[in-house]
């Protein structure tokens, strides 16, 4: 497969125009969170899907769209950039610096529950999350735990979080099909709707995001790279 690596706050994805299955993105994604298949383009817009490394496919990737926007921008020159994923567009304008603010859409929390013993609050991000008041150190017990739990038949992404100060998020994420990973932009998006802090900066071991919620829609802006 010939691919480029790109990195978003230590999250790795591989992005490649060569047609992919479950089976290729499994054989491919190698040490990467993901792929990022590339599978129509034009000068300032592109089609994606996005595989997690068990051969599944994500219906939304914050890092992975912004990725795949840098990627097009080196390519064309594009300043603005629209990458459609299942169906959801976002939009992506280029900030300078690797810089990229997406506007992801909308965003619905739902009502805090209970899953043996553990408290959460679900969020749809496009993707569904979990999302946590917890020390993030707990989330190799609960990432698991609540990624696979009935509740969710298709499995979901879980945060572990905790407010630092009025406008900081300190979080830990558990992707489904993937397990823990050093940031995720959708995640940041769900801890700061479940948490209500907005406009806020989320605090990944990976590195910060910076989250705005706006109109029941979300921004979020951070860098994309080329590693390889």
């Amino acid at each position: 497969m010939r691919s480029s690596r790109w990195q978003a706050q230590g999250n790795v994805y591989l992005v490649t125009e060569d047609p992919l299955t479950a089976d290729a993105a499994r054989a491919a994604v190698g040490d990467a969170d993901g792929i990022v298949e590339v599978t129509a383009r034009g000068e300032d817009w592109l089609e994606v899907a996005i595989w997690n490394p068990d051969g599944s496919r994500a219906e939304l990737s914050g890092n992975g769209t912004r990725i795949a926007a840098r990627w097009l921008a080196e390519l064309t020159g594009a300043a603005l950039v629209t990458v459609r994923v299942g169906s959801r567009e976002v939009t992506a304008r280029m900030l300078g610096g690797g810089r990229v603010e997406q506007d992801l859409g909308s965003v619905a929390v739902g009502e805090p529950e209970e899953l043996d013993g553990i408290r959460f609050t679900p969020v749809d991000v496009g993707n569904p999350h979990a999302v946590v008041e917890d020390d993030p150190e707990r989330l190799p017990e609960l990432g698991p735990r609540l990624e696979t739990h009935p509740r969710f038949p298709e499995r979901t992404n879980v945060q572990v979080a905790r407010r630092l100060d009025a406008g900081t998020v300190e979080a830990r994420v558990w992707e489904r099909g993937v397990g823990e990973t050093g940031s995720s932009g959708t995640s940041a998006i769900a801890v700061a709707a479940a948490l209500g802090v907005s406009p806020a900066t989320v605090r990944f071991p990976g590195g910060d995001l910076a989250v705005r919620l706006a109109g029941g829609r979300a921004y979020l802006i951070g860098p994309a790279e080329r590693v390889e």
